[in-house]
């Protein structure tokens, strides 16, 4: 069966990601593709790299536009996707790639963002564990007809912690994670911080002091996994002269008692047959270069043992695992398809 798909905000990088993958897969055909400034466009003369979809035009960002295709993709910026979403009446599956219906908390979405508070959908992040619905978040995508694709920080962090979580070794009340950062992730927009002048040759630190909006969407993954009282996080993201990537540094208090060994058995006992996650071996650390274009997350684990903690670094690329990668598994998922088709565990060198 061919599923028809529309890819909202197809002008954007989240939006020309989900397409590049969406070209190769062999169930979706990608019929319309929209945008906001851009409408009235050749697709190529927004994404000149995507060849085999230059026959697409883009067209207005619409519930007319969207309703009737079997899979529509958002890739919008947050508080844009809620209310289009809240009028389609005839889609099958719908896959938000922003941030609208990620948190279950108003209060959380009210502090970090503002504006209406959309209900939460089913979260895009198969590989998480999870106490709530059986062990993995995978079972409840299984005949999902809504999903929230992850943010690409959220993921990183969120699968680099929960294991130690759910086996308890590792305390949550003191985490701290520091991310180095493609600017894509930022969007499409110009901005000046994010021009080739301003960010070549440094490192920018921004969100500093708890204020990233991924910070909720964090807590609420770990709590999933079983964290007891507070998730308390220091979260610090670092523009890096990288257009895609993260490389996310998470430490966390070691449980009383807990050993090296019994901390890298949760991780590699997590991910053992996970398609995508892969804990590297024993005192290697991933780069973000070998992630790119990938729909993977590689991860180093040890402890350090003077300052009694587990340190985990994650590397995915923030466009393909980070967002479109996991939006395209995840819908895999829900419609019953293997959960790789479309998706490769190859990246892309030098």
């Amino acid at each position: 069966m061919t599923y028809s798909v529309a890819v909202a905000g197809a002008s954007g990088y989240a939006g020309g990601e989900l397409l590049r993958l969406l070209a190769g897969h062999p169930e979706f055909e990608v019929r319309t593709v929209t945008g906001h400034s851009s409408a009235g466009q050749p697709l190529i003369a927004t994404q000149p790299h995507l060849r085999s979809l230059a026959h697409l035009t883009l067209r207005e960002t619409t519930p007319e536009v969207l309703d009737g295709h079997d899979i529509v993709f958002f890739a919008l910026p947050h508080g844009a996707s809620g209310a289009l979403t809240a009028q389609l009446t005839n889609v099958r599956l719908a896959v938000d790639c922003g941030a609208d219906h990620r948190l279950t908390n108003a209060a959380d979405w009210a502090k970090f963002y503002g504006g209406e508070h959309h209900e939460a959908w089913s979260y895009g992040v198969p590989e998480l564990l999870t106490s709530t619905t059986g062990s993995r978040q995978r079972e409840a995508l299984i005949g999902a007809t809504r999903i929230a694709a992850p943010g690409c920080n959220a993921s990183t962090v969120a699968l680099s912690l929960a294991p130690g979580i759910a086996a308890g070794v590792i305390a949550a009340d003191d985490i701290v994670s520091v991310l180095a950062v493609g600017p894509s992730g930022a969007g499409k927009a110009a901005k000046t911080h994010l021009l080739g002048a301003e960010l070549m040759g440094t490192a920018n630190p921004y969100a500093v002091g708890g204020t990233h909006r991924h910070i909720p969407e964090i807590q609420q993954a770990l709590r999933g996994a079983g964290a007891r009282g507070d998730v308390t996080l220091s979260f610090t993201p670092v523009l890096v002269p990288m257009s895609r990537g993260i490389l996310a540094t998470s430490t966390a208090k070691l449980a009383p008692g807990v050993t090296a060994a019994e901390v890298r058995a949760a991780w590699v006992n997590a991910y053992a047959e996970e398609p995508f996650v892969h804990v590297l071996p024993e005192g290697e650390y991933p780069r973000t270069a070998d992630t790119l274009g990938a729909n993977t997350c590689l991860m180093g684990v040890v402890v350090d043992e003077a300052a009694g903690r587990v340190v985990v670094v994650a590397a995915l690329d923030n466009l393909a695992k980070g967002t479109a990668g996991a939006a395209i598994q995840s819908a895999n998922i829900a419609l019953g398809l293997p959960e790789s088709t479309g998706l490769s565990v190859d990246g892309v060198a030098p």
